[in-house]
C-alpha cells in the first residue's frame, strides 16, 4: 500500500516516491548511472551494493521502488519493454502448467504463449472472463495461473478483479493483472487481491512516446525473489538512461491522467451520438458493460475508446481524413493515436478468434 502517512495523496507519491533525488550530491533528480559494471576493493569487496548493471543499477533501483510503490506491492522490476516483462513472469511456470487468458488480450500476449511457450509445454485457455461462472469452470488442476486485462485490449471488457482473484486463489493460482491502459493512478490490482501487475510501461507511465520498457511488481517477497533471479538470469532489463526517463515521465503521470481522461470522456460522448457510429466501447459509460465493476474497482473509465463504424463507411477513407490523430500502434503519449486492432495490434491472433 501506498504510505498515506508519507503521501496523503498519489499525487505527491508519483513525484516523491521510491528513492527520491541523489543522497551524494542532493541533486533533486536521481542520476543517470550509464555504466556496465563498478569497481570492487578487493576478492568479495564491493565497494558499494553494485556489482554489475544487469543484476541492479541504481538509477533502476530508484525506479523499481517506485512503481513497487505505486502499485503497493514488495518488489518492483523494470524491463526492456512489456513483452518482455510478461516473459519474465511467464518463466514463473514449468512444461506441463496452463494459463488462463482473458478472450481479450493483447495480441503480443497471446503470440508469446501460443509461438513460444506452448512449444516447451505450458499450455493456455481463452475465457470470458467477465462470466465468473465460466471462469471457475475453466479451472482444471493444471491451472496455475490466471492472467487478465481490465479493461481489456481491444473491447474495453471490464472483469471484477476482486471476485476473478478469489477463485484463482481459491484454486491454488495465481492472479496476474496487465494494469496497462490504467496505471496505478487510477487501479491498483494488487489491493483488489491480485498476485502480480504488469505494464507496458512504454505507454502511459513513459507517456511521451519516447522509451520502450516493462513493468512487473509483485505482492510479496517470495514473488520478488523469484522475478529478481528471473530477470537477473534472463537480462531483458530497462537500461539507465530509459529508467531515468521514466521516472521523469511518472512525476508528471497524475496531471496527464485527468487531461487523458478528461478528453476521452468528451470524445466517447461525441462518439456515442455520432450517427457514423456503430456500438462504442468504453467503461466509463454508463451504458457500457461492466460500467457498475469499473466504478467500484478504478477511479474512472480511463482514456481508451474502441468503436465500430457502421458497415456502409469506408475505414480507409476514414484514417486518410484523420488531421491531429495519428495512425499508429500503441498507446498513452501525448499524441492522440488511432489504431485497426485486426490489422494491427491484434494480427498475431487467428483470423477466427479475432471474428469472434
Amino acid at each position: 500500500m501506498i504510505d498515506l502517512a508519507r503521501y496523503k495523496y498519489i499525487e505527491s507519491a508519483v513525484i516523491h516516491g521510491g528513492i527520491y533525488g541523489d543522497f551524494h550530491t542532493g541533486a533533486v533528480n536521481t542520476p543517470i548511472y550509464q555504466t556496465s559494471t563498478f569497481e570492487q576493493d578487493g576478492l568479495g569487496k564491493p565497494r558499494s551494493n553494485w556489482e554489475y548493471s544487469r543484476t541492479g543499477n541504481p538509477t533502476r533501483a530508484a525506479l523499481e521502488a517506485l512503481i513497487a510503490e505505486l502499485e503497493g506491492g514488495a518488489g518492483g522490476f523494470a524491463f526492456s519493454s512489456g513483452m518482455a516483462a510478461i516473459d519474465a513472469v511467464l518463466h514463473l511456470f514449468k512444461s506441463g502448467d496452463s494459463v488462463i487468458i482473458s478472450d481479450n488480450v493483447y495480441g503480443g500476449t497471446f503470440r508469446i504463449l501460443d509461438k513460444i511457450f506452448k512449444q516447451y509445454g505450458l499450455s493456455y485457455k481463452i475465457v470470458d472472463t467477465t462470466d465468473l461462472a465460466a471462469l471457475e469452470s475453466a479451472f482444471t488442476s493444471d491451472v496455475k495461473a490466471l492472467l487478465i486485462e481490465s479493461p481489456a485490449n481491444p473491447l474495453l471488457k471490464v472483469t471484477d478483479i476482486a471476485a476473478a482473484a478469489e477463485i484463482a486463489r481459491s484454486k491454488g493460482a495465481l492472479t496476474i493483472v496487465d494494469n496497462t491502459f490504467m496505471t496505478p493512478y487510477l487501479q491498483r490490482p494488487l489491493e483488489l487481491g491480485a498476485d502480480i501487475v504488469v505494464h507496458s510501461a512504454t505507454k502511459y507511465l513513459g507517456g511521451h512516446s519516447d522509451v520502450i520498457a516493462g513493468f512487473v511488481i509483485v505482492k510479496d517477497d517470495e514473488l520478488a525473489e523469484k522475478l529478481h533471479f528471473i530477470q537477473n538470469a534472463v537480462g531483458a532489463v530497462a537500461g539507465p538512461f530509459d529508467s531515468f526517463l521514466l521516472i521523469r515521465s511518472i512525476k508528471t503521470l497524475a496531471v496527464r491522467m485527468e487531461a487523458h481522461v478528461s478528453n476521452a470522456e468528451k470524445l466517447a460522448e461525441a462518439l456515442k451520438s455520432n450517427p457514423a457510429v456503430k456500438n462504442i466501447y468504453y467503461p466509463g459509460l454508463k451504458s457500457a458493460q461492466g460500467y457498475e465493476i469499473q466504478k467500484r474497482q478504478a477511479k474512472n473509465g480511463g482514456a481508451m475508446i474502441s468503436f465500430e463504424l457502421h458497415n456502409n463507411y469506408d475505414i480507409n477513407k476514414f484514417f486518410e481524413g484523420l488531421e491531429m490523430i495519428a495512425l499508429a500502434e500503441s498507446l498513452g503519449g501525448v499524441e492522440s493515436l488511432v489504431c485497426h486492432p485486426s490489422s494491427m495490434t491484434h494480427a498475431s491472433i487467428p483470423k477466427e478468434i479475432r471474428e469472434r
